[in-house]
This record gives C-alpha cells, structure tokens and sequence, in this order.
C-alpha cells in the first residue's frame, strides 16, 4: 500500500542484532520525512537514530559501493545514489545493507519484487519489529500489541495481514487487556549470558 508503513511476523524470529525480515518494519526510504515519521510516530524513538536498507541482491550494486552478498546486515557501505534513499542514508553518506535473494527470505525477496514493479526502486527500509526500550517482539501478542501501540499501517502476521483501519477500538482494547496480563519485561532485565 502506497505510503504505508508495515510490520512483518513471519515464521521464527531471528536471533542475532538485527531484523532480517521475520521481525521487522519496512517503508519506502525514499521519502524525505520517511525516517522521521518512523523514528518519531511509528517507533517513538530518537529521530537521528539511522535504519538499513533491504535490497535485492541484484540490484545492490547499482545502489551501494557493495562487493558481495551481505544477507545479515553487518557490512556498512557508501550509499551511490544518496538524494533517493534519504530514509536509509547515515550522515555519512552510508548505509548497513542487508541484500535479499530468494534463498536467504524468499518472502521479502517477492515483496522486494513486488515493490521494485510498482516504484522502480529494489530497496525497502528495514528496521528492528519494536517499541523503544522494548525487545524486538517474539510472540504473536508480542506484535499484536506492539502494532496497536505504533502507529503502524499494516501488520503481515504469517499469511493474515491486518490493516489499522479495519481494527475497532474494541479490538484493539482487547489485544491490550491481554497483553497486559503477562507481565511486560524491559529489555534490560534479561541475561543473555
């Protein structure tokens, strides 16, 4: 959906610093407010705070000074064209680039796809499936919540897709009821060690 920003839970989450795609927030980064509107509404984050591009693997080259696949999102590199991908350029001039194919998320590969049909661009803005001071979310509630809390357009939990506008404030209070049962940890009480 044109503008939109979308949340993506798809099957098991990822474990490592970033969101690949099972966890994750994507927009279109070439707009201008685009990293503030996610930063300040969607995430209610610091504004500076800087988001990753997803691209197709194909295409990384025309994009990013990118010598090889980087599928996890641990190489930063030199953005080419850094006027149309405002929302994903550091102000360096860089970007931490995740490059997408079929064999490393074939979903986000065909929404990438699908995304590069309608606009001409192979890029999607991709960031952590979050709240500031809160974990990336797990569960399915996990989502529901947090989507409910954003300002978020959509929601892809597998194969269902829930849109902000076709929700009630019943519905919405009900997710919050329940997630409110469960005792909500900060991310700072957990050990990984």
């Amino acid at each position: 959906v044109s503008g939109s920003v979308i949340a993506l839970h798809r099957g098991r989450m990822e474990f490592g610093p970033r969101a690949l795609g099972a966890r994750s927030i994507l927009a279109d980064p070439r707009g201008p407010g685009t990293r503030d509107h996610v930063n300040q509404v969607v995430k209610k984050s610091e504004s500076f705070r800087p988001f990753a591009p997803a691209v197709l693997v194909e295409y990384a080259q025309d994009y990013f000074d990118i010598s090889e696949e980087s599928p996890f999102m641990i190489e930063t590199c030199a953005v080419a064209e850094k006027v149309a991908l405002p929302a994903i350029t550091h102000v360096d001039g860089t970007a931490r680039v995740q490059t997408v194919s079929m064999q490393s998320n074939s979903f986000l590969a065909r929404l990438l796809r699908k995304f590069y049909a309608r606009t001409g661009c192979p890029v999607l803005l991709n960031t952590s499936f979050n709240l500031a001071g809160e974990p990336i979310v797990c569960s399915v509630q996990d989502s529901l919540r947090c989507f409910i809390k954003s300002e978020l357009d959509i929601l892809v939990i597998g194969d269902f897709l829930v849109d902000r506008k076709d929700l009630s404030r019943s519905h919405r209070d009900l997710v919050l009821a329940q997630s409110s049962r469960h005792k909500a940890y900060r991310w700072d009480t957990y050990s990984l060690l």
